[in-house]
This record gives structure tokens, sequence and C-alpha cells, in this order.
């Protein structure tokens, strides 16, 4: 079958012939049809990420699919179910065999496109505020990188738990994306004075932080007392240092998110999580905001879009030809 492959830390992935997986005990064969990427991603191909995969290896970390066969001794459901996943890595092939616990299945009528993007970024996002941050109605939040596929999902679970939220992207046509998810102020991440601005609408009461930088130092000076700051990424490239004298004085928290990590150690809390996020897309009350489906061979372009910052929403790449 048709994969891609990265062979050594850094090297472009490729595409290649590999063996199809067969399942064992515990695991099901998925045909792919669409794969979500993610800025992790890029950082393991780059072999930077904090889960080092051996190369060579087929990247890839959520997936929608068809069941195509059970592993001996398994139940699992039945082959042409539809469903989506998360995996460590591989989901970049035609064909991938899954632990049966990791699979949930797609709502009707959810294509897979969307089912692709879907688990990664709402379980972060729907974890990190609810689990940790502990968003409360009434609240507000702020959003950096409101435009990308977690903090496009962060707006929009922050307005359905019933906080105030400030959307920060960059740009008219990036900030018009946060709004119509649900965003109440806008904030062009450009411009300067990013403290000020959010003093003047009140303070924030959460920050919801993918891109680090700056943006991290400002938004946690701009905190209320006993505010709360997640880290859950540094898409801008720069890891910012956190004043310990600052949390002291105002009684802040600063925690880091790391949706791998739970699913490693709470899988029985991720999997709460994804069952409610996948109830409120069957019920239209979540609405994924997909910006690029690419074909299979433009993989490359993809994670461009995604090294630039040039994606709204998520970028998913099509394995299959379902809808």
């Amino acid at each position: 079958m048709q994969a891609w492959q990265v062979t050594n830390p850094g090297a472009l992935p490729r595409l290649a012939e590999i063996e199809p997986p067969f399942p064992v005990k515990g695991e099901i064969v998925v045909r792919v049809e669409a794969v979500g990427l993610n800025f992790a991603d890029m950082l393991s191909i780059q072999g930077k990420y904090q889960v080092r995969q051996p190369f060579p290896y087929v990247p890839g970390m959520e997936l929608a699919g068809v069941v195509e066969a059970c592993g001996p001794d398994t139940t699992g459901p039945e082959p042409g179910t539809r469903i989506l996943a998360t995996c460590p890595a591989g989901a970049l092939a035609q064909r991938i065999a899954l632990p049966v616990r990791r699979i949930n299945r797609v709502p009707d009528g959810m294509p897979f496109a969307e089912a692709a993007g879907f688990p990664i970024a709402y379980g972060t996002s729907h974890l990190a505020l609810t689990h940790k941050a502990r968003l409360q109605p009434g609240e507000t939040l702020f959003v950096t990188g409101a435009a990308g596929g977690v903090g496009l999902t962060a707006v929009e679970i922050g307005k359905r738990l019933g906080a105030r939220v400030i959307a920060s992207a960059r740009g008219a046509d990036r900030l018009d994306v946060a709004r119509r998810a649900g965003a109440d102020v806008l904030i062009d991440s450009e411009a300067p004075g990013l403290k000020d601005a959010l003093r003047q609408e009140g303070g924030v009461d959460v920050v919801y932080d993918a891109v680090g930088g700056p943006a991290f130092d400002e938004a946690l000076r701009a905190c209320r007392p006993d505010g709360r700051l997640l880290a859950i990424g540094f898409a801008s490239g720069s890891v910012p240092q956190v004043p310990a004298n600052l949390l002291l004085v105002k009684n802040l928290t600063v925690s880091g998110f790391w949706y791998g990590g739970y699913d490693a150690h709470a899988p029985d809390l991720v999997a709460s999580s994804m069952a409610k996020l996948l109830r409120w897309r069957a019920e239209g009350l979540i609405r994924p905001h997909v910006g690029h489906v690419l074909p299979f061979e433009a993989l490359p372009e993809g994670l461009a879009l995604l090294r630039d910052r040039k994606a709204t929403g998520k970028v998913v790449i099509r394995v299959g030809q379902a809808p």
C-alpha cells in the first residue's frame, strides 16, 4: 500500500510502498479516508516532538475511515463502520491497524474530511478549558492564534461554555473566521499594545495560548487576579519564560496542556470528553471548520500551510474517495 514515510529527522516525507497492516488481538484495520494535520506532525517530522518516533516512520496523528477487519478474538465495530481516531503516528497511509479503544463512530452526516480533523483540536480545547482551566460561564477567555486549528475550537467551545471570548489572529480575514466561530472581541495580533487592549476590555480570566512568544507575556500581565493561563503550544517558535513574582502577586496559575499525555494516563477522561463533543456535533451545537482539503500527494503543501501559519481551521489530507 502507499504511505508517506519519514526516513530521518528533518527529512521531507516521501511516498513509499509499504506492507499493509495485519491486526493483532485488540486491534482493527481501518481503510483511511482522510487525515487531519497538526502542528505536532511538523515537530515530529523534525525529530523535535516530545514523543520521538523511531525512523523510518509514517506520520499522521488523527484520521477518519472505514473498518475493514478485526483482529483475532477482538470485539469491535462491524466492517463498513465509519470511524474517527487518534494515534501516535501512522495515519498518513492507505490503511492502519488501531487499538479498538482509540476509535469513535462518526456521527451520521459528518463527512470524512470533517471527522478527520475533529478529535485532536476539539479534544484539546474541551479538556483544556473544562478540566484544566475550569472555565466558568460569564468569565472572559482570551485565545491566541484564534483562526488556527486548535484556536478556533477554543473560541467555539469557550462560547459554548458561556464565556465572553476575545480572539487574536493575524489580519481581517482570519479575524472574521474567529468572529463567525463566536468571538465577541477581535484583536489583530500584528497590532501593538496587546496588554493594554486586553486591559481596556477589563482583563481576562483564562488565556488559551497556542502561539507563545510576546503574546504570552502580555496576556499574562493582563490577567485578572486568580487568572489561569494555558500553555497549549508554541507556533511562533518562541518558548516564553514565566515571571514567578507576577504569579505570586496576582495569584495566577500557568498550566501546560498536552492532549497526548492525557490519552496515555487518563484515557477514560479523554473518552468521556470525546463522547460529549461528538454529541454536540450530532446536535449541531459545534460546527467544525475545515479550511483546506488537499489530495494525498499534496502532503508537503499541507505541512507548508501549517509551517507558515496560513491555514484557517484544519488542514486535511484526502486519502480515499468516499465523501
